[in-house]
């Protein structure tokens, strides 16, 4: 390509943009990446810049106690804010995932308003171009007693990787967009008014969490925490283990400050120290404290909130492998914790991270493993018999909800188990247990029943 093809294809880039009226802000910043992928850049952050963090650099959540009523007198001058832009593509979904029904035939929504009722707080949903109208129509018929704040998050055109010019699709040019990553949310309340009117109603602090995390609660001695030592940025993070081996881990960057490294922004070849838990011990739970003052004036400084670019190689059609090949600029909100001056970390328990990404995680949830506290909180069962359970359902027959549901019509009592292992078409009746570390095996050529009050503690061939 020339060197003049630069200036052409950003062109029609910004037209591009314009057209569907972004603000300025957001063109300019896309334009600032564009110039990155064109020239080479990829967003890699090497070993060499970092270097591990250890437990005793940052406080735990376990030594935070005496700060809960600080937190429970500032929760006026807090807001939750939940990421609501994901559709759950790839558990078949084709509506927010937040609408889907994940306990006691409630959704991640229906619980995620009762729980900020319960904590007295604002809640606010960052909604993407995919899931705003269906929200919007789905807390028309929840009617809660007070309406979620919505803003919306922005988007990016797709870049083609060969040529670097607009993606086109014109059977479907949605497809030519995509959402820039949750790192969009700091822009997303500044163009859209948000941050305005929550600092205008002396709202200070906010928590962000994601939709699909019911782990993800208002918790008090957080928040006075936060507040009592004037943070301008924490991150909650969590001990890794092998199943967190792709999150982004916390680090410390060479100059002296917090880092998050994105596993999409390690070199090929330093991946073996990535996946490390050795080396690089805490993930980031993508639950987020911010001041919002302190992101005002950083906006104000610098114009714009510019975080570390992940450039996602995808394909146009991500249901079709065959469709041209395309970059999808995105940014992740905790590479933040670099840019804020005093930005810190706390270590958190699993109890705080649960998220359902598959249909394993969702059995989990559904299970008898999970209750909820009188906050309204999803809480481990305390009569269970460990705090983890490693779930492995056949793809073939469990890896969308639709087909997950008719097989799981009837969740089973996972209260002792401690491994499930799921091959082959198997459904299951009312009042099935499963005890201990067990594998269901379907050798037949038919669906197979497990029937009503069946105890398992042992391997199944059917």
């Amino acid at each position: 390509m020339k060197q003049s093809d630069i200036p052409n294809h950003l062109q029609s880039f910004i037209s591009k943009m314009e057209a569907e009226k972004l603000p300025q802000v957001v063109i300019d910043t896309f334009s600032y990446y564009y110039d990155k992928v064109f020239t080479g850049e990829t967003g890699l952050l090497s070993d060499s810049d970092i270097s591990p963090v250890s437990p005793h650099e940052i406080e735990g959540l376990d030594n935070l106690g005496r700060y809960a009523d600080a937190g429970e007198k500032v929760f006026k001058n807090a807001v939750r804010i939940t990421l609501n832009g994901g559709l759950g593509t790839s558990m078949g979904l084709t509506c927010p995932k937040s609408l889907l029904e994940v306990k006691n035939g409630k959704s991640f929504l229906e619980i995620i308003i009762e729980q900020t009722k319960k904590a007295d707080v604002k809640l606010a949903l960052m909604n993407s171009f995919n899931t705003h109208e269906a929200t919007l129509s789905a807390l028309s018929k929840i009617n809660p007693s007070e309406f979620p704040l919505t803003f919306l998050q922005h988007k990016f055109p797709k870049i083609l990787q060969q040529g670097f010019a607009p993606a086109a699709c014109p059977e479907n040019p949605a497809l030519e967009w995509n959402p820039p990553g949750h790192g969009d949310i700091y822009t997303a309340l500044l163009t859209s008014g948000m941050l305005r009117e929550l600092l205008d109603h002396d709202i200070r602090y906010a928590f962000i969490s994601n939709s699909d995390n019911l782990g993800a609660s208002m918790d008090a001695s957080l928040l006075g925490y936060f507040s009592e030592k004037k943070f301008p940025f924490m991150m909650e993070v969590a001990e890794r283990t092998p199943a967190d081996l792709k999150g982004g881990h916390l680090a410390r960057h060479k100059n002296g400050r917090l880092i998050l490294r994105e596993v999409a922004q390690c070199p090929a070849s330093e991946l073996e120290a990535f996946r490390d838990i050795r080396c690089y011990g805490f993930f980031n739970t993508n639950n987020l404290w911010i001041n919002l003052k302190f992101l005002e004036d950083l906006i104000e400084k610098h114009k714009t909130v510019r975080l570390p670019m992940i450039l996602n190689p995808k394909t146009l059609d991500p249901r079709n492998k065959n469709s041209p090949n395309v970059f999808q600029v995105e940014t992740a909100m905790g590479a933040a914790v670099s840019l804020f001056e005093g930005a810190t970390a706390v270590r958190v328990p699993r109890t705080r991270f649960f998220p359902v990404k598959k249909c394993n995680e969702l059995l989990s949830i559904r299970s008898d493993r999970f209750v909820f506290s009188e906050d309204n909180n999803l809480v481990l069962n305390p009569k269970g018999k460990s705090d983890r359970i490693t779930i492995r359902l056949d793809p073939e027959y469990y890896g969308k909800t639709d087909m997950f549901d008719k097989r799981f019509a009837n969740i089973p009592s996972l209260l002792e188990c401690d491994c499930l292992t799921i091959e082959g078409d198997v459904f299951f009746e009312k009042n099935v247990t499963i005890k201990g570390c067990v594998r269901i095996k379907n050798t037949g050529g038919s669906r197979a029943v497990i029937k009503e009050g069946t105890v398992i503690t042992d391997d199944m061939v059917l």
